[in-house]
């Protein structure tokens, strides 16, 4: 139930206008999962369809283990779809909706049926099998589709952001059983999202589009903490951004002199500073920094309550840094406290032309 998925300048247009999908080139490897991450409108879906074989590329090639699928019947691919709505079949039950497939194509209903029940329980619904689907919950009815997907034994399985209509707890469940399934059966997975944090959970790797061009595909951490450019870092939910310049391997701005950290090479020039706000630590009173990073003196200018954390914003001179502390810690808007941001969390991207 794997296979080896590869894109080569994959591109879609719709009636002549701009691209939906521009020349998107990666690679995912068998058993991986990959989330392909984007804001509304930036492609996600355009690329999940191509592949799936739902709507024909306008160029480029969709390989699957070498073999360019992109004229190939949807059904002829080896891949199954989990949508958003689960979309079963409301005059079958559970146990038919799962062995469907594999009656369609003519298994004999009593041994697709044997087969369906392996993979309800894989999804946590044995003993649901003779249960019409109307009387189940959100929750199970995604199961279900999933376990329907899974009992296709699709080389890839694409999912198009199958959890965002449910309710937290239920998404966190889901996750769950995702990983566990990936871990028993070691599928191929391209997941659609547009939530970050489920990106970062599921997936082993992220592919951020934005306006159908490809971004950067890597893993999570390094979209985090290394992005490509100052576009990935906001897509990312990055908060601090300095400009400066570097010169001999020192990026200097009104945070001072901040080395590249071991091992990189930041080029000449104008540049952007970037630093997850969650790497920075705040000290008050003020005291040294800490070997390893750069310490800087800073005054509380906002403070916003998320939850249980606190989202601190922060003046340095002319440049403003960002943070998240308890939300019990008393800082109070006006106080100068010490920001302490470790070197090794620094990179820098080109800035923004104009």
């Amino acid at each position: 139930m794997s296979a080896t998925l590869r894109l080569d300048a994959l591109t879609k247009s719709f009636d002549g206008r701009a691209n939906a999908v521009d020349a998107v080139s990666l690679t995912v490897e068998p058993g991986e999962c990959l989330a392909i991450l984007g804001p509304s409108g930036s492609g996600k879906s355009s690329v999940l369809r191509a592949i799936a074989g739902l709507d024909s590329p306008t160029s480029g090639r969709i390989l699957v283990d070498g073999t360019d699928v992109a004229g190939v019947a949807p059904e002829r691919r080896g891949m199954a779809m989990v949508f958003q709505r689960p979309l079963l079949f409301p005059h079958l039950s559970v146990l038919d909706n799962v062995a469907f497939a594999a009656t369609v194509a003519g298994t004999p209903r009593g041994e697709a049926r044997e087969d369906a029940r392996q993979f309800l329980a894989l999804v946590q619904l044995e003993g649901f099998g003779s249960r019409p689907v109307t009387a189940l919950s959100g929750g199970q009815e995604q199961r279900v589709a999933l376990a329907r997907a899974l009992a296709a034994r699709p080389r890839v399985l694409l999912l198009d952001e199958p959890f965002s209509a449910l309710d937290p707890e239920l998404r966190a469940d889901m996750h769950e059983l995702l990983g566990q399934l990936r871990e028993r059966l070691k599928p191929t997975v391209v997941m659609v999202t547009h939530d970050r944090d489920e990106a970062a959970i599921v997936a082993d790797r992220v592919a951020l589009l934005r306006t159908g061009r490809l971004l950067q595909h890597d893993t999570v951490e390094r979209l985090y903490t290394r992005p490509a450019s100052l576009d990935v870092a906001r897509l990312m939910g990055g908060r601090i951004e300095v400009a400066g310049v570097v010169r001999e391997g020192v990026h200097r701005s009104p945070l001072g002199s901040i080395e590249a950290p071991a091992g990189e090479s930041w080029p000449e020039g104008e540049s952007v500073l970037v630093v997850r706000h969650e790497a920075v630590h705040l000290a008050s009173p003020p005291v040294p920094a800490p070997q390893g990073m750069t310490g800087v003196t800073a005054v509380v200018t906002a403070r916003h309550a998320r939850g249980p954390r606190a989202a601190i914003e922060l003046a340095v001179g002319s440049a403003t840094l960002a943070a998240e502390v308890p939300a019990s810690r008393p800082l109070t808007i006006g106080q100068e406290v010490a920001a302490h941001i470790p070197r090794s969390a620094c990179t820098v991207v080109t800035p923004v032309p104009g």
